[in-house]
């Protein structure tokens, strides 16, 4: 059955706005509606003041779009309008008996305050990079098969909305099945579990989508899905250091974060802003991993610095930071990520897939002593 944006904006209407003016559509506070494989993406304008007060009416828009025939799943964020912007008039707060006292001002997360954890998950790495065209998501699927092969279990969150690589990486294809409707149970390849927007829309539908859809889109991915009993959840977090990734940082209870990086200037520019970021919201920073450090040509064997060497190495013993290793540009790393069958997995006895899992085993040397290090911190009770 073909589900249309008309038939959406139809049922949404009859979804009235907190104050009673009218309904929801009437009112502009509808954005684009996005369909894709029977499922339907929207976000709903609200009162910067009065968003934390919205979600029964995000719920009730969810519930009306589910409830029409054919759709298999709808996903409603919130998009915060500020004061100005043409929506403050459209959903007025109730009159009250006296004036509310003004909201206190929020203050950033510090390392523990607002993040939530995902029930089943030991701990959660983020796998970043200050840009693009590094080669952090092969990185991030490779250290994740590493620590699977020291008998870990181990997912993956694939967190680049914009650009899904997992599927294409993993060899995986088909959408994710839900549980009672409500939860998706991850996809699995290699012993790994996983979840990625590629797997619930089209690989060339292009994502266009604001920042409070992404949040909503990553926090559905994390937290509605059935990851059962994992170790570690390896997060391949978006390029660069915008609001989806600060977001993540402040909001997920992160074990650590390791930084991929080429060796030249230009690519360690970004890379610093992304280890500024971690920082600045008291994330432990696991390590560098400097990628495409060499070129060993196959034919002569002589070895080729082509975008220069060990300055990740350098800036991570300039910041304090452990180095976990050094990835070479290879072909057998290409091919087999292109195949679907990443080097740890394809070619465990390779010298490439050596080198990935020598990283995962320093990366979660990293976790431990960090949790070592939190537990010592912290407060002890002594009763006498």
């Amino acid at each position: 059955m073909t589900i249309t944006k008309e038939a959406v904006l139809e049922r949404l209407a009859t979804v009235d706005a907190p104050d009673g003016s009218g309904d929801i559509v009437s009112l502009g506070m509808v954005s684009e509606i996005f369909i894709a494989d029977a499922k339907v993406f929207f976000s709903i304008t609200v009162p910067a003041a009065r968003a934390q007060e919205m979600e029964p009416l995000r719920a009730a828009a969810e519930r009306v779009v589910k409830a029409i025939p054919g759709v298999a799943g709808a996903m409603v964020a919130l998009t915060a309008e500020k004061k100005g912007g043409g929506m403050e008039a459209a959903v007025q707060p109730r009159p009250a008996a006296s004036p509310a006292p003004a909201a206190p001002r929020q203050s950033a997360p510090s390392s523990t305050s607002g993040k939530r954890g995902v029930p089943g998950i030991g701990a959660i790495i983020a796998v970043a990079s200050g840009k693009g065209g590094v080669g952090k998501s092969t990185t991030a699927v490779n250290i994740a098969l590493g620590l699977a092969t020291t008998g870990l279990k181990v997912g993956i969150l694939d967190a680049d909305i914009y650009g899904p690589s997992m599927p294409r990486l993993l060899g995986i294809q088909g959408r994710p099945q839900t549980v009672d409707g409500k939860v998706m149970r991850p996809m699995e390849n290699y012993g790994v579990k996983v979840m990625s927007m590629g797997f619930l829309v089209d690989a060339e539908t292009p994502m266009i989508w604001r920042g409070p859809m992404v949040m909503s889109a990553l926090a559905q991915m994390l937290r509605e899905v059935e990851w059962g009993e994992l170790d570690v959840l390896v997060v391949d977090m978006p390029p660069g250091t915008g609001d989806a990734q600060l977001t993540m940082a402040q909001q997920v209870p992160l074990a650590g974060a390791v930084i991929v990086s080429t060796p030249q200037d230009l690519a360690l520019i970004d890379a610093r802003k992304g280890l500024a970021m971690f920082r600045k919201v008291d994330v432990p920073l696991l390590g560098i991993v400097e990628n495409m450090s060499y070129f060993i040509a196959p034919d002569t064997g002589k070895r080729y610095d082509i975008f220069g060497h060990g300055g990740a190495r350098r800036e991570a013993e300039r910041l304090g930071v452990p180095f976990l290793g050094e990835v070479p540009l290879q072909m057998e790393i290409r091919e087999t990520s292109d195949s679907g069958a990443p080097v740890v997995v394809s070619k465990p006895d390779g010298p490439e897939a050596r080198i990935y899992v020598d990283i995962a085993r320093k990366v979660w040397e990293r976790v431990e002593q960090e949790r070592g290090a939190s537990e010592a911190s912290a407060p002890s009770i002594v009763f006498d």
